[in-house]
């Protein structure tokens, strides 16, 4: 199984954009009724959750999720059918750009340091991290 893949961003002219984020609120929130319950199950604040699904509903002539207010007998979401094409066509993308990504660099995976726990890695021959400029000593003349 391949460890490549790559993370997809749609935009929608200069102000609007889908991306990783966005549409897995979606799917949460379909899932599960709930903007509150997606969030939690994201680890997302509420605020932020709610932030995203503004942008989403402005971004579109349509609303993508509806909103009822909780209360007695309970509130809720409801994505509709926009918001559904949204999440189907964003995966088929995503499935078909990872299917090419895989066949292209597949052949590079073996190339990739598996050294990066958080270390960098020095840039010269002799590991010593090199001097930025700032850092550096003026040269005697």
């Amino acid at each position: 199984m391949s460890s490549l893949r790559i993370k997809l961003r749609i935009d929608f002219g200069e102000e609007n954009a889908i991306g990783p984020g966005k549409i897995a609120l979606l799917e949460r929130m379909r899932d599960t009724g709930s903007l509150s319950q997606a969030a939690r199950e994201l680890k997302m604040s509420y605020r932020r959750a709610w932030q995203l699904l503004d942008s989403l509903n402005q971004s579109f002539g349509e609303p993508v999720v509806i909103t009822a207010v909780g209360g007695k007998g309970g509130g809720g979401t409801t994505i509709t059918a926009l918001g559904n094409n949204l999440v189907t066509a964003y995966r088929e993308l995503e499935r078909d750009i990872n299917s090419q990504v895989a066949a292209r660099f597949e052949s590079l995976t073996g190339k990739v340091s598996h050294l990066r726990s958080g270390k960098r890695r020095s840039l010269t021959k002799s590991g010593a991290r090199p001097k930025s400029a700032a850092s550096a000593k003026p040269r005697e003349r």
